[in-house]
């Protein structure tokens, strides 16, 4: 057994006080075991899937599959005809507080988009009049736009530009805002990939503080009864939990959204209803997720389609069709 660094040592005693727990933390990370490959179906699944597939957990969507282990679903011609992505469960944990919303959602912003997951399962699950996929690293874009123009996610715009922009251009527009922030990545050594500095305190802290100016960049983009969605794949409270009590303290008029269908994955590290995948579980490489609801009374504000069409690197629409205004 490789031994453990005493940062992660120092990471797993902030996130566990059951010395058991700490010790399968650690082993999950420093030992990685393969998870169940996972694919989202764009398109109307198959009647004789090609896969073989596993028992669904109860919050699973429809439109979600694990597969058993040794399969490759990337390989198979249907993936790069577009019926499916392939994800790791993890993201479909984090991604699925978005099955709690039950009302209609036009228009949907993704912050921090590539490669693209969260905004194919918003797509999926909520159907809405415009997607909106963001991304500000410019080496990130093609993979983005290659998987929505394969998958067909439409009608869809990709876009260019630091969150701060649409907190100036297009405040109080958006129905649902998703924050897949930026952050140290720990997840990826349960993956058996590299995340180099990921437990070192100076890196934990710059990314809370770039988490923080997005998230409420992105909070003023929320209209009014509008959602924000908040999600990482690292452990760290500082980028998690600290950053939702900051947030809340920030913007009063957000609230913390129940997610029943994830209520045994609370976070033990706050009274905030948000909620932790761990790799330990054997599901996924690890999750946090949080839902937020601006409970502001209002209207929402009517985006400038003209002015956001003018920054799109890569569109898949007919404006005439949308139920938006210009």
């Amino acid at each position: 057994m490789e031994k453990p660094s005493n940062l992660l040592l120092k990471v797993s005693r902030r996130l566990f006080d059951n010395d058991d727990q700490q010790a399968k933390f650690i082993d999950a990370l420093v030992n990685p075991k393969p998870f169940l490959p996972c694919i989202l179906w764009c398109k109307n699944k198959p009647e004789d899937s090609p896969f073989m597939v596993e028992n669904s957990t109860l919050w699973q969507p429809q439109f979600v599959d694990r597969l058993q282990l040794g399969q490759k679903p990337g390989q198979h011609p249907l993936h790069q005809q577009g019926y499916f992505y392939c994800l790791d469960f993890s993201s479909v944990f984090a991604a699925s507080i978005l099955l709690t919303i039950n009302q209609s959602i036009p228009l949907v912003l993704d912050m921090c988009a590539a490669p693209g997951g969260k905004s194919v399962f918003a797509w999926q699950a909520l159907q809405p009049d415009l997607l909106i996929s963001n991304e500000v690293i410019g080496k990130r874009l093609g993979m983005l736009i290659s998987n929505l123009k394969r998958c067909q996610i439409k009608p869809s715009g990709v876009v260019n530009r630091d969150s701060s922009i649409f907190a100036e251009m297009f405040p109080l527009s958006s129905n649902l805002v998703l924050v897949d922030a930026p952050c140290t990545g720990q997840s990826l050594l349960a993956k058996g990939e590299k995340a180099p500095g990921c437990f070192h305190s100076t890196s934990i802290n710059k990314s809370a503080n770039r988490q923080k100016r997005i998230i409420a960049n992105s909070g003023q983009v929320v209209a009014p009864q509008g959602y924000l969605a908040y999600m990482t794949c690292t452990y760290s409270p500082e980028e998690n939990e600290q950053v939702c009590e900051w947030f809340l303290e920030k913007f009063p008029q957000f609230q913390a959204v129940e997610v029943p269908h994830l209520l045994q994955y609370q976070s033990h590290l706050t009274t905030i209803p948000c909620y932790r995948m761990f790799p330990q579980d054997g599901l996924g490489a690890g999750a946090f997720t949080v839902l937020f609801k601006n409970t502001d009374e209002g209207e929402r504000k009517e985006i400038d389609l003209d002015a956001i069409s003018s920054m799109y690197i890569y569109k898949d629409m007919e404006i005439k069709n949308l139920g938006l205004t210009h």
